[in-house]
């Protein structure tokens, strides 16, 4: 399978995390989206949205981190333990993968005119952020993972998420004790969590 890439970005590296997990290889391409590679026509042809990730499987072409984590899964997991076939199960997981596509937007909106135009932080923008880590801490109250309290593809792509406010904002995740026993203990137990850190730390050097 090619994967194309970027390792400064936390869905790419959503994708990387469950491909661990699932011990998949994958044949990695990296595209420089500062020199224009993603919007080459031969990539074109594979994505015509010309975003990253993108997963080529034997011909068929895969985007949106999300959609390609539910691909994988449904397509190469062992067993449903990351993506639940019960109905209510698989429910709770997308809503949690949607609350983190909404999580990172916000924090997108926060920090992306901090990193790449050089404007002062909006004090409002940061409570948005706040008020969505709080809610993720509530999920995970007397649980391991974010959803049904069994590791899912929510944790991976939540974990991606977090792992870059973390590191690009210096944020203190001690005041959301559920997260930060959540956050630990994929750090030691997710394969890929040191790859992972290391985009982190690139995304927040990362010349815009």
């Amino acid at each position: 399978m090619d994967f194309y890439y970027d390792l400064v970005s936390a869905p790419c590296r959503s994708v990387l995390l469950l491909s661990k997990a699932l011990g998949l290889e994958l044949n990695r391409k990296t595209l420089d989206l500062s020199k224009g590679e993603h919007l080459a026509a031969e990539f074109l042809k594979l994505n015509p949205e010309h975003t990253i990730p993108t997963l080529v499987d034997n011909g068929f072409s895969v985007w949106e981190s999300r959609v390609i984590l539910i691909y994988l899964v449904e397509k190469y997991g062992k067993d449903d333990s990351l993506y639940p076939k019960s109905p209510k199960e698989r429910t709770i997981v997308n809503q949690r993968i949607f609350f983190d596509l909404n999580l990172y937007a916000v924090f997108s909106n926060y920090y992306y005119p901090i990193a790449r135009d050089k404007l002062p932080p909006v004090p409002e923008d940061l409570t948005k952020l706040e008020d969505k880590l709080e809610i993720l801490n509530s999920f995970l109250e007397a649980q391991t993972y974010v959803a049904n309290n069994s590791l899912s593809i929510a944790d991976f792509t939540s974990y991606a998420t977090v792992s870059t406010i973390a590191t690009c904002l210096d944020y203190d995740l001690s005041k959301y004790p559920n997260i930060a026993r959540w956050f630990a203990h994929l750090s030691k137990t997710l394969a890929g969590a040191d790859e992972n850190q290391k985009g982190c730390d690139l995304f927040k050097v990362y010349v815009w």
